[in-house]
């Protein structure tokens, strides 16, 4: 049996710009995403701390260092600058395999988006 967990989490990273002219998705400081061990095309959950909304994109690679955490597009409207989040991703595996698999969790330092 095959089900999904828990694969990677960046909690409370903090939303350093929303661009509403961009093409969809979220822009990632790419440290962010070696250390919780994230690719540019991964599918994402993006959970919004301060409004409760929760959506689906996947990630674009931002400038390493530069603690990007940016919504484009259509995501835009779900969450301003300064807003915490909790960036998601899982992973499928066989049920067995799941039960030791450890998840990378990422808690930034407070309000830097940095390690």
């Amino acid at each position: 049996m095959q089900i999904e967990v828990l694969k990677s989490k960046i909690h409370r990273a903090v939303i350093t710009e929303a661009n509403l002219n961009y093409v969809g998705s979220l822009t990632l400081d790419e440290d962010l995403m070696d250390v919780a061990n994230l690719i540019e095309g991964e599918k994402i959950q993006v959970v919004n701390v301060n409004n409760g909304e929760r959506i689906e994109t996947y990630i674009i690679k931002g400038k390493r260092g530069s603690g990007t955490v940016c919504l484009n597009g259509p995501a835009a409207r779900k969450g301003a600058t300064g807003d915490v989040v909790i960036i998601i991703s899982y992973a499928t595996m066989d049920f067995e395999e799941a039960k030791t698999f450890k998840p990378w969790v990422v808690f930034p330092k407070e309000g830097l988006n940095k390690l």
